[in-house]
C-alpha cells in the first residue's frame, strides 16, 4: 500500500518482515511503545518505515533483557541509547554476580552434600555485599580479641579483609563462602584466642615492622631446613635430626622477648618453649584462614607450615636436649645380647629381602596407583620407599650416604629396581667386620636391623594394598617384635613421626600382624 509516498504494512505483512507475532505487535501497539502510522477506513493498523525501525529496535532491547519502561525512554528519546544502555550495563553486572554467586552455592553445595540449613547460610553468605563482608571479619576479629593486650596482631588482622573484585571468579567466591562458615567455627576463634593470649603473655604491645620481619625470617629458616631434611630423607625421630633441632634452636632463640631461665642458650627450657609455641601457632584452621583471605584477595598464599611443623616438633620431642638422644642411643646400642639368635641378623634380613621381593615381583604394573595402608602414598609411592630404604642402608654401610630421598627410585620397572636395590644391601651387609664396625655411635647390627624391621612393616602394607596374605616369615617377625619394642618405645608417636600409635591387633593375629599393630597399623 501507498499513502504520500510512503510505504504501508498490514499488521501480519510487520510481523513477517521482523519475526514478532502478530499479537506481541498489538500489544506493544496498544501500549504506545510502536503506535501504528494510521489506521484504514476498515479500522486495521498499518505501519510504515519508521514503526518497524522502531519494532526491531525495540525487540533487540527487549532480547539485551530491557524492561519495557526502559524501552519506552529510548522509543520516545527521554533519554538517549547509550544512557540506557550504561544503566542496564550496571544491571546486568549485578545479576551477573549473583547468578555467579548461586552457581559458586549450588557447587559447593554438590561437593559437601551440605544439608538444607548449610545450604540456606552458604547463599546468605556469598549474597553480603563488600560492606557486610568487612563487617563480618571486624565483629570476628573484635570479639575473639576482646580484653587482649595485642595491638599489632589486631590490627594485622583487621587489615587483612576480604576484598571480592568486582568479578570475582568461582574460586573467589567458593572461598569467600568457606571462609564465612570459617569464622562461624567456635574451633578457630579458640585458636585464634589462644594465639593472642599467648602473644599477650609473651610479648605485650606494639611491635614494629623489624621485629615482625625477624620472625617472617626466621620462620622461612626453620622452614627451610626441615625442607631440606625431608628432601635428604632424615626422620623427625631419628639420630640425625639434632644437628636441625641444634641449628633451628640457635636462629630462633635471639627473637625471643625474654630469656628462657635466665640465658639465651639451646637447653631442655629452650626447646620445650620453642615446641609449645609451635603447638600453639600451627593449627590448621588458622592457616586456612589466611590461606582463604589470599585467595579472596587474589594475592600469592604462603605454603603451608603443617607438614613442617610436624616434622620439627616431633623432632624436639625426640631430641628434648641437647646430646640427650645421643646418650640414649649409646646405652640402647651397647646394651643386650644378640636377639636375632639362632636365626642370625645376616640370613635373617636375606629372608625377609625374599619375601618382600616376592610381594613386589607380584604388583601389576596397571595397579600402581592403587591405595596402601599408609595414607599419603599410593602403591608406587610405597614401593619407591622400599627401594630408597634399601638404598639409603646400603650407602649408610658403604660410608656413602645418600641426599636423593626425593628422586625416583622405581623408574620403569619395579621389580627390577628392587631387585637391584635388595642386592646391593645385601653386598654392603656381608662385608666382613659389617655388624661390629662403628657408624658413629651405632654399631653395623643397628642399621641391619633398622632395614629388616622397615622391610617387614612396609612389606605387610603392601601385602595388604595387593590382596596378598600377611604372614611373611612369621618366625622372624616373632624374634623382631622385642627389638621394635625396644628401639622405639621412648619415641614420640605423632603424625611427624615415623610411626603412628600402636594400635590393637586382633586375637588371632599373626605375628606380622602385631608387629604393624604396633607400629600403628589398623589391623582388621
Amino acid at each position: 500500500m501507498h499513502v504520500d509516498d510512503r510505504v504501508l504494512w498490514s499488521i501480519g505483512e510487520v510481523a513477517g518482515k521482523t519475526g514478532l507475532s502478530v499479537k506481541l505487535i498489538r500489544h506493544w501497539s496498544d501500549l504506545g511503545l510502536v503506535p501504528p502510522a494510521r489506521r484504514t477506513a476498515a479500522g486495521y493498523r498499518v505501519y510504515d518505515a519508521e514503526s518497524v525501525a522502531r519494532l526491531e529496535l525495540a525487540r533487540t532491547l527487549r532480547d539485551l533483557g530491557l524492561g519495557l519502561p526502559a524501552i519506552r525512554e529510548v522509543l520516545d528519546r527521554e533519554h538517549t541509547l547509550a544512557e540506557v544502555a550504561a544503566v542496564h550495563v550496571d544491571v546486568l553486572e549485578t545479576r551477573i554476580r549473583l547468578l555467579r554467586a548461586q552457581q559458586a552455592v549450588l557447587r559447593s553445595a554438590a561437593r559437601r552434600e551440605t544439608t538444607a540449613e548449610g545450604l540456606a547460610f552458604m547463599n546468605r553468605t556469598a549474597r553480603l555485599s563488600a560492606a557486610e563482608r568487612r563487617k563480618t571479619i571486624h565483629e570476628f576479629v573484635t570479639g575473639t580479641l576482646a580484653g587482649l593486650d595485642v595491638p599489632t596482631y589486631r590490627s594485622g588482622l583487621l587489615a587483612a579483609t576480604p576484598e571480592l573484585p568486582d568479578d570475582p571468579t568461582d574460586a573467589q567466591v567458593d572461598a569467600w563462602i568457606e571462609l564465612g562458615e570459617l569464622v562461624a567455627d567456635p574451633e578457630l576463634r579458640a585458636a585464634m584466642r589462644r594465639m593472642a593470649q599467648y602473644a599477650a603473655e609473651h610479648a605485650p604491645g606494639e611491635h614494629d615492622d623489624a621485629t615482625l620481619q625477624e620472625a617472617r625470617r626466621v620462620t622461612d629458616y626453620w622452614t627451610g631446613r626441615v625442607d631440606e631434611a625431608v628432601r635428604d630423607g632424615i626422620a623427625p625421630d631419628s639420630p640425625a635430626a639434632e644437628p636441625v633441632v641444634a641449628a633451628v634452636v640457635e636462629k630462633w632463640l635471639p627473637t625471643q622477648a625474654r630469656t628462657v631461665d635466665g640465658v639465651r642458650t639451646d637447653g631442655a627450657p629452650a626447646r620445650s618453649l620453642l615446641l609449645e609455641q609451635l603447638g600453639i601457632v600451627s593449627v590448621p584452621c588458622v592457616e586456612r584462614y589466611w590461606q582463604l583471605l589470599c585467595l579472596i584477595n587474589g594475592q600469592p598464599a604462603r605454603p603451608s607450615l603443617e607438614t613442617a611443623g610436624n616434622w620439627l616438633k616431633t623432632a624436639l620431642r625426640a631430641n628434648p636436649e641437647p646430646g640427650r638422644r645421643a646418650a640414649d642411643l649409646d646405652a640402647l646400642y651397647d646394651s643386650g645380647a644378640e636377639a636375632w639368635e639362632p636365626v642370625g641378623l645376616i640370613a635373617a634380613c636375606e629372608r625377609v629381602l625374599q619375601a618382600v621381593g616376592d610381594l613386589v615381583s607380584a604388583v601389576d604394573p596397571s595397579r600402581l596407583d592403587g591405595p596402601t595402608p599408609c595414607a599419603d602414598w599410593d602403591v608406587r609411592a610405597l614401593l619407591d620407599h622400599l627401594v630408597w630404604e634399601n638404598l639409603m642402608w646400603a650407602g649408610l654401610a658403604d660410608g656413602r650416604p645418600r641426599s636423593d630421598a626425593a628422586a625416583d627410585h622405581l623408574g620403569g620397572d619395579h621389580v627390577a629396581a628392587f631387585r637391584t636395590a635388595a642386592q646391593r644391601t645385601l653386598t654392603a651387609f656381608r662385608r666382613p667386620g659389617m655388624l661390629d664396625r662403628r657408624y658413629g655411635p651405632a654399631p653395623g647390627r643397628r642399621l641391619v636391623e633398622q632395614l629388616v624391621i622397615e622391610m617387614l612393616v612396609h612389606g605387610w602394607d603392601l601385602a595388604e594394598a595387593i590382596g596378598h596374605p600377611r604372614d611373611l616369615v612369621p618366625d622372624i617377625a616373632t624374634v623382631a617384635m622385642p627389638v621394635v619394642r625396644e628401639i622405639y618405645a621412648g619415641l614420640p608417636r605423632t603424625e611427624g613421626g615415623s610411626f603412628a600409635p600402636p594400635r590393637p591387633a586382633p586375637h588371632d593375629a599373626t605375628a606380622l600382624d602385631r608387629l604393624a599393630a604396633h607400629l600403628g597399623r589398623a589391623v582388621a
